[in-house]
């Protein structure tokens, strides 16, 4: 509620202190703080405060609308499992319902227009130029900008002379970019609250995140612009050099902009993507020279209230997730990684938490390995995780003591083993392969600091469950089988059906995850729920291609999509759920099998990807 409050305490703060300067120089074309402190607020003064209010209520809306959501589905899934414990056949779940699963099939799932939403356009193999929204993103960033665009021109009267248009006008568009600045940075940080309670991915906040950052940028060129026209058009383009660079309040506020538009010109998804790293250092600085340029250029002004609260989220989410990493990371020991090369340019990297985390399926962590990469700090899916004694410090311990350790002085020494598998790609994975490749044995052991854990996810709710996953995804999936195959032996499951698909490219991709899958099969009742699909896209040999057993087979080439889901469908129990990391045109290809099925099949679809 911090953008609501922002906004009724600069609506208090405006009547008392009758300012009809606007944010970022409403007092008029000069270069101080001008002249309208004396006249006392208008009525487009006061119509801007009703904007700030009209955007509050807006944000409150969305976030009250996915929560009451995802509340409603939360107890769904809950009743569900309840009801499904001790029921096989779960014959009342099957069957959608047909409003919901049009709503799915047409809007919640669907892509922009055809099939294409998470496959990359690229105009070679290096760069990269973005996916497309989904439908039900699209209509809600378009919503929201065509909000902005009507709020900037609301009860502006354009039949008056030049110079008060164009003065309201800045006006306007000045309080909208600030205002706008408090969710941008809200939704930018990792911490993000909104994802607790609207169960919104990660993904789709970065996406709405870049969209509000292009709102903002486009307003305050249009409120430096509506400054520059008036002043051109009374006094000429010296007067705009002169304010400049004679007055700190026009200065700060023309520095403002041009970070702004900085910004804008380096975050499309091919500069982001090609130079990722340069992008991310600049992106901090500029974002840091725009808000102290606002900040100044705000000065005096009630305005100046709602950068507190921009100030004041960036802050804490930083502050916290300082506190947190040195909690889980610093002390005992420390948290060290052993970084080790696996077949098919792939490593496996293993890191032992200075203390004990709970691990959930679903989730990722990031990554930062000082030794590799100074500063920087990338994410991971987490693929496994164990619980382990620390020897050298138990056995301490237990010789100062001289008696033996009890199960309570054990736990307390305990750490959480933690295991990546990274695939070889440029940048930082580049340096830590060749780091690996090169050590003695093809491993090394570094320092570590882990941040997270974030994401996870609960799919015990559904009868039946199918992953997929392509390639380096399996990381993602494998939590997901390991916890619905200990859950049904322990019956606390309504999963009664569970298939893994992995596609890969040779089978010397198996060595990524060998030493957990031999862990899962031989888990207790793994036969009367789990099978697994192996298809190998690149085979060197039909002699390569064979199936263990009728459980975990596996076949050459690519798989029919559209048939393993028709399959999983008349043989599926009660509700299901599709879930998929891979591949962008894997994902687009299941988003279409799944739609094509939801009017006749109660089934979800869920997509792990992780975008920037």
């Amino acid at each position: 509620m911090a953008f609501t409050s922002s906004a009724n305490a600069f609506g208090g703060l405006f009547k008392r202190a009758g300012a009809g300067a606007g944010a970022g120089g409403a007092s008029g074309g000069g270069g101080g703080h001008g002249g309208g402190h004396s006249e006392g607020p208008g009525p487009a003064d006061f119509e801007n405060v009703d904007v700030q209010h009209f955007l509050g209520w807006i944000w409150v809306a969305f976030v009250c609308v996915f929560f009451l959501y995802q509340l409603i589905f939360h107890f769904v899934r809950y009743i569900r499992t309840i009801a499904c414990l001790n029921n096989d056949s779960q014959r009342y779940f099957a069957t959608p319902h047909a409003l919901f699963a049009n709503f799915k099939k047409h809007f919640l799932d669907a892509p922009l227009f055809r099939q294409r939403h998470h496959r990359e356009f690229k105009l070679s193999s290096a760069i990269n130029i973005g996916t497309l929204p989904s439908r039900l993103q699209t209509l809600m960033l378009v919503g929201y900008f065509g909000t902005n665009v009507g709020f900037t021109v609301w009860s502006i009267d354009f039949s008056q002379d030049y110079s008060t248009v164009a003065g309201e006008f800045r006006n306007r568009t000045g309080v909208m970019a600030v205002i706008n600045m408090i969710p941008l940075f809200l939704l930018a940080g990792r911490n993000n609250p909104v994802i607790k309670l609207t169960g919104i991915s990660f993904d789709t906040m970065n996406l709405i995140h870049r969209w509000f950052g292009r709102i903002v940028v486009l307003e305050a060129v249009c409120h430096a612009a509506a400054w520059m026209a008036s002043k051109v058009h009374t006094k000429g383009w010296g007067a705009v050099q002169a304010s400049i660079t004679g007055s700190q309040f026009i200065m700060t506020g023309f520095m403002a902009t041009v970070a702004f538009v900085f910004l804008l010109i380096q975050s499309p998804s091919a500069i982001r993507h090609s130079f990722y790293e340069t992008f991310l250092h600049g992106h901090i600085v500029g974002v840091a020279i725009a808000v102290a340029g606002v900040w100044i250029h705000l000065d005096g002004r009630p305005q100046q209230r709602m950068m507190y609260g921009v100030v004041a989220l960036w802050a804490f989410e930083r502050t916290f997730r300082l506190v947190r990493l040195i909690m889980r990371n610093v002390g005992k020991g420390g948290t060290k990684a052993d970084v080790e090369v696996l077949p098919g340019d792939a490593l496996r990297v293993t890191v032992r938490m200075a203390r004990p985390w709970t691990f959930r399926p679903g989730q990722h962590a990031y990554l930062h390995m000082p030794s590799v990469g100074l500063w920087t700090n990338h994410p991971f899916s987490l693929a496994w995780s164990d619980e382990e004694e620390d020897l050298n410090i138990t056995s301490m311990v237990a010789d100062e003591k001289g008696l033996p350790m009890n199960r309570q002085d054990i736990l307390e020494y305990r750490k959480t083993s933690m295991s990546f598998i990274i695939r070889r790609r440029t940048g930082f994975t580049e340096k830590l392969y060749k780091k690996a490749d090169l050590s003695a044995a093809g491993k090394f052991t570094t320092t570590a600091f882990v941040e997270g854990p974030y994401g996870g996810e609960d799919l015990s709710s559904y009868g039946t469950v199918m992953l997929w996953a392509a390639g380096i995804g399996i990381t993602h999936q494998v939590p997901h089988v390991r916890e619905l195959v200990a859950a049904y032996a322990n019956g606390t499951s309504a999963t009664r059906r569970l298939t893994l698909v992995w596609i890969i490219q040779s089978p010397e991709h198996l060595e990524w995850i060998r030493t957990w899958m031999t862990h899962i099969l031989s888990m207790p009742r793994r036969r009367e729920i789990l099978k697994i699909l192996l298809f190998v896209t690149r085979p060197r040999s039909t002699k390569e291609i064979h199936s263990p057993s009728s459980s975990v087979q596996m076949f050459p080439g690519r798989p029919n999509v559209q048939a393993l889901i028709d399959q999983e469908m008349q043989e599926g129990i009660g509700a299901a759920c599709v879930s998929t990391c891979g591949t962008g045109s894997l994902a687009d290809e299941l988003r279409r099998a799944v739609r094509s099925r939801e009017t006749h099949w109660n089934v979800d679809f869920r997509e792990e990807c992780f975008s920037w």
